[in-house]
């Protein structure tokens, strides 16, 4: 029998020749999206440093609570101490928060305040310990020196630049063959890679965290970048926190409380929703119960991509990397996802010690959140 090359297995006059049937295109099903990216865009600028900093004020406080335990009359009491005096000034009309009394201040001595009761008329309330006070603003006499100087503090916040990298290896073999669906087996490869590194910049981006100490990293100790569910500490609410609406359902009450909250105590215009799939469709849920149809209608929509409430138009950004029990609402105003400069997503081709070609995808990234009471969070949300 002569010599075909042929295995004995697919020899013989029972399996014809095939000609082969392979599309030219390459399917993948893994899930490679940033929507968030997406939603924040590209930057105006880059880091320039591994440690990106930024500068944050704020205006004096208007308002502060009543730390005084032992008011003897709340009713009549005219001096009553509170968390902060530095706050208050000889001539500020305050109000306690949900009483219709107002009461002016004449002396202010360390955190105690003395005060007029009732003034201009209105009626005494009494008072309580964690009331909360608002400072309406400062009466000042007619030719009189000017107030003492008073002023905030800018605070420097910041983060660490995190490097992400994947390596390319193609054989000499594999770049010399003309490989299905393909032009080149590098630049396929270069691809893949980038995809996957988009997809965990996204994913850092959001869930990332940074050491306390020794953040900076070393030859021995990773230097990572603090995501955005880290940074934020004022405007956390969960199931069960003193004021949040109940139940473990997402729902209109609870996205609106933190939207008011927010609004009360910032200047933000929160502007994103970002969820995952389940608490998405949660979401579309609010408008199932209202909907209707007319006899002529074939499509069943069940989607909403914007939240209009009184705190302003919310976009909804559907991701699966927020944690499943989790909202975020965010001002992507301030957001930004910066590179290092000279050190955005790039390949470097590196030296081949054999018979094939090797190189590196590199990128290095930080986030900058500004103002971190300006965005929102909920957790132990009923994520099954």
């Amino acid at each position: 029998m002569p010599f075909t090359g042929k295995a004995t297995y697919s020899a013989g006059p029972a399996l014809p020749e095939l000609a082969e049937d392979v599309s030219d295109l390459v399917g993948i099903i893994s899930p490679y999206e940033t929507p968030l990216l997406d939603a924040l865009g590209d930057p105006s600028r880059s880091a320039s440093s591994t440690r990106h900093e930024w500068l944050e004020d704020a205006l004096l406080p208007n308002k502060d609570s009543i730390s005084d335990s032992s008011l003897l009359d709340p009713v009549n009491e005219t001096q009553f101490d509170v968390s902060d005096g530095g706050r208050f000034r000889a001539g500020d009309q305050i109000q306690v928060e949900g009483k219709q009394e107002l009461m002016l201040v004449t002396q202010v001595s360390g955190n105690t305040l003395t005060v007029i009761r009732g003034y201009a008329g209105t009626t005494r309330s009494a008072l309580a310990n964690g009331q909360t006070v608002n400072i309406l603003g400062n009466a000042a006499l007619e030719g009189d020196e000017r107030p003492q100087a008073r002023f905030t503090c800018r605070q420097r916040q910041s983060n660490w630049t995190q490097i992400f990298t994947q390596s390319v290896e193609v054989s000499g073999t594999d770049l010399a063959a003309s490989p299905i669906g393909l032009a080149d087996e590098m630049d396929y490869q270069k691809q893949m890679r980038l995809r996957e590194l988009l997809r965990d910049l996204e994913n850092t981006v959001i869930n990332g965290g940074q050491l306390i100490s020794s953040p900076q990293g070393s030859q021995t100790v990773r230097r990572t970048l603090r995501g955005i569910i880290q940074h934020l500490q004022t405007h956390v609410y969960s199931v069960g926190t003193q004021g949040f609406p109940q139940g473990n359902d997402l729902d209109e009450p609870k996205i609106n409380y933190v939207l008011r909250k927010i609004w009360e105590s910032s200047s933000s215009t929160v502007d994103l929703i970002v969820v995952n799939g389940f608490q998405k469709r949660r979401i579309n849920g609010f408008l199932t119960g209202l909907r209707s149809f007319g006899p002529a209608d074939t499509a069943y929509r069940d989607q909403v991509s914007f939240y209009e409430s009184d705190f302003g138009l919310c976009r909804i950004v559907t991701t699966r990397w927020v944690p499943q029990d989790a909202v975020l609402l965010l001002d992507s105003s301030r957001i930004s996802v910066l590179p290092l400069a000279g050190r955005s997503f790039h390949y470097k081709p590196l030296a081949s010690r054999g018979d094939y070609e090797c190189g590196q995808l590199i990128g290095e990234y930080t986030l900058e959140l500004k103002n971190e009471a300006a965005h929102g969070l909920i957790r132990g949300l009923t994520c099954q």
